[in-house]
């Protein structure tokens, strides 16, 4: 037998250990990472790097000074309130912070003007994020970009307020790096603005711009990698005009303390004996790792596949399924799944704008990997939605176009529907565009008829499961798609259900807030659940309100609960969007009668329910006496 070859690896080890070490010279610091007493929103804690409160530590564009309820932080000599900090994309989310007080004080002529008034947190020059490591993000320049004032523009005195004038005359102006900006004719255009300064001073002070920052493209950043790989703290010279980078790093030895006590004659034996003993644990460790890797391979057949992929692939055979798309194909389209391309974030998975080859704009929807005990449920989910959808067809459902099952990702292909959802326009982003009535009935309508088709019209039928304002898209044309069918369900005969009795025995999943009590306590899936959550919906639409509400009293936290208490007490009007209520009162008293259908979706007892069918006919007669009103 011949002699074993020594590791190749444990020889690199051996010599590593004995070569010398390089010590590495750094500035003495000056800076700490110290807790803070005042507190810096939005950090809970100590800001983390690249911010910093500490003079000269961090990265010297990101000072914070820590104040309530926002901390402030200066780019290019303008103070921003910093909202938010999204860590996944290097962004965050900043509003001017009353720029203009500082610069009325020496300029009389500025108090006749309205920005100095009236709207703080317009600043009285253009907004420019040059010479800095921040650009706008798309999205914040999209809203300036349809911005238009009425036509003749109310201005005031021009002599006295040039920027004023001119920022009522091009909106777009107002961010710097947004004014090249075109879009084409195609996009829907919204109405004019007669009150361009207010409409700006809103926008900026309730959602604020999205700034974001590349670290590949900063310099500063690239020396903090290799500062932080030498366990070293990134700071600057903060005396210094140029804000020089600098590397801070205690003074440290390698050798224990108690080796500088030990005379030098036996210190090379002392350090001979630490290397041994630490290349014997190193061999053993390592020699462990290697035998149980080739124990998992042996058990590990190499030809074993993705399970999902696996029986995806038997139901293609069958003809049953839409098209695949490769993982290289999406991952193209979508620039390498880009953080600035995300148009939805939910708890199964990451949905990203894309662009395929054919031309055609998709949204990709990208499952999130969960651990061990969650894999099994997310493979569920995939194959779940891409036999519902498959079978689908219907002008207020989302259309999946295809999918692809990939060792590096699970990812299904939709209609892209670029408008936002129901959540965003009653609660979120898009709320400065206030719902008619009308329009909120007709959206009503759309998902109640969504509804009845996978209830009545699909055979076996579909209860969806989640329907939530959240997964509810809604089009340029306010037209609506239900989508999100990760949790529907067959109602058919199973192991563990019984169809004979019109429910599926299953655990309860869905959205807090609109899940159905009775499947709740029950665990009996029935049509009836989606019409629980349809009443919520309406709810929503109705008040304007969250379904859930944590600042609520406790016994109001959910919006059915708080609604229907309401009602009983004959104080509906306590709870309806004030918008509505300036609407005339033939509308008011539509209102009431769809706060009463809603009523009875979201009664307890499943069997005091309407099925869909009556909430589309009672809905349906709701919009004919508003047409005929109108």
């Amino acid at each position: 037998m011949s002699p074993q070859q020594p590791n190749p690896f444990t020889i690199f080890i051996f010599f590593l250990l004995l070569a010398p070490f390089p010590t590495p010279t750094y500035q003495t610091p000056t800076c700490s990472s110290t807790n803070l007493k005042t507190p810096c929103p939005p950090f809970s804690s100590t800001p983390p790097f690249p911010f910093s409160s500490s003079q000269g530590c961090g990265h010297p564009s990101f000072q914070l000074k820590c104040s309530t309820p926002h901390s402030i932080i200066s780019i290019n000599n303008i103070s921003f309130s910093l909202l938010t900090y999204n860590p996944n994309t290097s962004s965050i989310l900043i509003s001017p912070h009353n720029n203009n007080n500082n610069n009325n004080k020496n300029n009389k002529n500025k108090t006749t003007c309205s920005s100095s008034t009236h709207f703080l947190s317009i600043p009285n020059k253009p907004i420019n994020f040059s010479n800095s490591p921040f650009t706008i993000s798309d999205s914040s320049c999209s809203r300036l970009s349809f911005l238009q004032p009425c036509s003749p523009p109310t201005l005031p005195n021009c002599s006295h307020c040039p920027w004023e004038c001119h920022l009522i005359k091009n909106p777009n102006h107002l961010l710097h790096d947004c004014g090249s900006m075109h879009h084409s004719a195609s996009d829907s255009e919204p109405s004019c603005q007669s009150d361009v300064l207010g409409y700006l001073d809103k926008m900026l002070a309730l959602l604020g711009i999205q700034v974001e920052w590349d670290e590949a493209k900063d310099p500063y950043f690239i020396k903090c990698r290799d500062c932080k790989s030498n366990k070293g703290l990134c700071g600057f010279n903060s005396s210094n005009p140029d804000k020089q980078f600098l590397c801070f790093h205690s003074q440290s030895t390698i050798s224990p303390l108690w080796i500088g006590k030990v005379k030098p004659n036996k210190k090379a034996v002392l350090s001979l004996v630490i290397v041994l003993t630490s290349l014997l644990l190193i061999v053993s460790v390592v020699t462990a790792l290697f035998r149980y890797k080739r124990l998992r391979f042996k058990q590990t057949p190499s030809s074993e596949e993705d399970p999902t992929t696996i029986f995806l692939h038997n139901q293609r055979s069958l003809s049953l399924l839409p098209p695949t798309f490769t993982y290289e194909e999406l991952d193209s389209s979508t620039n390498h799944f880009d953080p600035k391309r995300k148009i939805g974030d939910g708890g199964f998975g990451s949905v990203y704008l894309g662009h395929l080859r054919d031309g055609r704009l998709v949204a990709v929807k990208y499952l999130h990997r969960p651990n061990t005990t969650g894999k099994a449920f997310s493979n569920k989910s995939f194959c779940n939605e891409i036999f519902i959808l498959s079978s689908l067809n219907h002008p207020n459902l989302v259309k999946l176009h295809g999918y692809c099952s990939d060792p590096r990702g699970l990812l299904l292909v939709y209609d892209y529907v670029p408008n936002g959802t129901l959540a965003d326009h009653v609660h979120g982003t898009m709320k400065l565009h206030s719902l008619t009535w009308q329009v909120r009935l007709d959206i009503a309508l759309q998902i109640a008829m969504a509804m009845e088709y996978l209830h009545f019209s699909v055979v076996p039928p579909i209860v969806h499961r989640d329907i939530t304002s959240s997964n509810i898209f809604i089009e340029k044309d306010m037209r609506i798609k239900v989508g999100d069918f990760g949790l529907s369900r067959l109602l058919v005969m199973q192991e563990n259900s019984s169809s004979s009795n019109g429910y599926v025995w299953t655990g309860p999943q869905g959205t807090p807030g609109y899940l159905d009590p009775e499947y709740h306590r029950s665990f009996r899936l029935t049509e009836k659940s989606d019409v629980y959550s349809f009443g919520v919906v309406l709810l929503e639409l109705i008040s304007g309100l969250r379904a859930v509400d944590q600042k609520r009293d406790k016994r109001e936290v959910g919006l059915a609960d708080m609604v229907v208490s309401r009602i009983q007490m004959g104080q509906l009007d306590r709870v309806v969007d004030p918008v509505l209520k300036r609407e005339e009162e033939a509308v008011v008293q539509n209102v009431a009668a769809v706060a009463e259908l809603a009523f009875r979706c979201v009664a307890a007892d499943k069997d005091d329910r309407p099925d869909s069918k009556e909430v589309v006919l009672e809905l349906k007669r709701v919009q004919s006496r508003v047409s005929e009103r109108v």
